[in-house]
């Protein structure tokens, strides 16, 4: 079989814009809540097989791993955002060379992140406070993890390739993949069954990285045959605008994480389950989150497009009917957040105090999901537009601020007082995004 001459693209700049949408966002949903599926098999084996203070290393290491995933996203939404505008422009070899020589970029700079990852590890779980059990399983836990950075930001670079090309059904086949094989992995790593040895939450960590190598191998593979990706000439300018229109984002999600750091100092004086329930509420929550990064993903390869295209009305449409997309999603979680908050904390344990803190969370952060949906999608079509930097300082702003309400409403309604900081918190976010949406200043961004 001979190599096609041109890439494999999907035109996104004509025809229905709802169709276009929807083409996109299905996939990407699925494959952002498979995402979420891939990190909740750790906390769901851990849970299950080494107890509550296993769990609420998961928990808070957790919190850092979500930090890795933001600097992922600034290779994500930075490359998404220069190879649509270069696909839409019609320029497809110059998408591949900017694809190439962001995923070298990534790989390199992985290395880089875990060694500065590794140092800081002590400090993290003493700024935690977390107890010595936790502390102990915790730094176990993420110092493994670290290892397969590298691998984490290659994927996003393979993941952001194919979407800004209009493709999100391979990373949904290959995402799908990589659970399965997680899902099995991990229990065999952790108890040692068959030739396995016991590795305890050691074992979860190296499945976890094992399975993502795998995804961004078969990723890169696919990418090449379709020529979308072109490793033998590098081009800095692109990497360095993909850097800087990444970079915001990449900010937002580090100071989310530092914050949810601060929280966990806050909470460990309400004990051991508290913590765990403060990293299953934060997973739990991630379904709608991930379920609007869906539609936030396809919002900004339209976007990106289409003012490559030169067609700012179509993109400013985009982002609005999307939102509306995602809303109606967000709402079934946040209506199961509300029924049967309980079962849900209890699919990850047995222990009745975490059941009882998680399930508080739930319900309090339940008509969050709502704003969440709207903070997510309009920041995501913003980042399409390369519109990235007011969109962070709002974010970080708010964000931050969980932090001291935090430790104000802890003091004034005790636990349910940091889940409320929470939840204000992001219905702030969400209106501040859609009036800088309506502002239309991301028009003017340049790519």
């Amino acid at each position: 079989m001979t190599a096609p001459t041109e890439p494999h693209t999907t035109d996104l700049t004509s025809g229905r814009l709802s169709a276009a949408i929807l083409h996109l966002a299905g996939p990407a949903v699925a494959a952002a809540l498979l995402q979420l599926l891939f990190l909740l098999i750790d906390t769901f084996w851990v849970g299950r097989i080494l107890g509550p203070a296993a769990l609420a290393a998961v928990s808070t290491g957790g919190f850092a791993v979500w930090m890795l995933t933001a600097l992922g996203e600034m290779i994500g939404v930075g490359l998404t955002a220069v190879a649509a505008r270069r696909h839409g422009e019609g320029a497809h070899g110059l998408a591949a060379v900017a694809a190439g020589t962001t995923l070298a970029v990534g790989l390199v700079g992985g290395v880089f992140v875990a060694a500065a990852g590794w140092l800081g590890l002590p400090l993290l779980f003493l700024a935690m406070g977390t107890p010595p059990e936790v502390t102990e399983l915790g730094r176990l836990y993420l110092g493994t993890y670290l290892i397969g950075t590298p691998l984490i930001f290659g994927y996003f670079a393979t993941e952001a390739t194919f979407r800004a090309s209009g493709d999100t059904r391979t990373p949904l086949i290959l995402l799908g993949a990589s659970v399965l094989v997680n899902l099995g992995l991990d229990p065999l790593l952790i108890m040692g069954i068959g030739p396995f040895p016991a590795l305890g939450i050691a074992g979860a960590a190296i499945a976890a990285i094992a399975t993502r190598g795998l995804t961004l191998l078969l990723g890169v593979i696919v990418l090449a045959r379709r020529r979308l990706v072109r490793v033998s000439v590098l081009h800095w300018r692109s990497a360095l605008a993909v850097m800087r229109i990444g970079a915001p984002t990449a900010a937002t999600g580090v100071v989310f994480s530092l914050v949810y750091i601060g929280l966990t100092r806050v909470t460990t004086r309400f004990g051991t389950p508290a913590l765990a329930a403060l990293g299953v509420g934060h997973k739990l929550e991630g379904v709608a989150y991930m379920a609007a990064t869906g539609f936030a993903l396809a919002a900004a390869a339209v976007v990106g497009q289409n003012l490559g295209a030169v067609r700012p009305d179509r993109a400013r449409r985009a982002g609005w009917l999307t939102t509306g997309y995602a809303l109606c999603a967000a709402a079934l979680p946040a209506i199961a957040f509300l029924a049967f908050p309980d079962a849900l904390v209890g699919i990850f344990t047995r222990d009745a105090a975490v059941i009882a803190d998680g399930g508080s969370y739930l319900r309090i952060i339940a008509l969050a999901e709502l704003a969440m949906a709207v903070e997510i999608v309009l920041e995501g079509a913003m980042g399409g537009a390369g519109f990235t930097l007011q969109p962070m300082l709002w974010s970080t702003c708010l964000t931050a601020a969980r932090i001291p309400l935090g430790a104000w409403f802890a003091g004034a309604f005790g636990l349910a007082g940091i889940w409320w900081a929470i939840s204000l918190t992001a219905m702030g976010r969400g209106v501040a995004m859609a009036l800088l949406w309506r502002s239309e200043r991301w028009r003017e961004a340049r790519v």
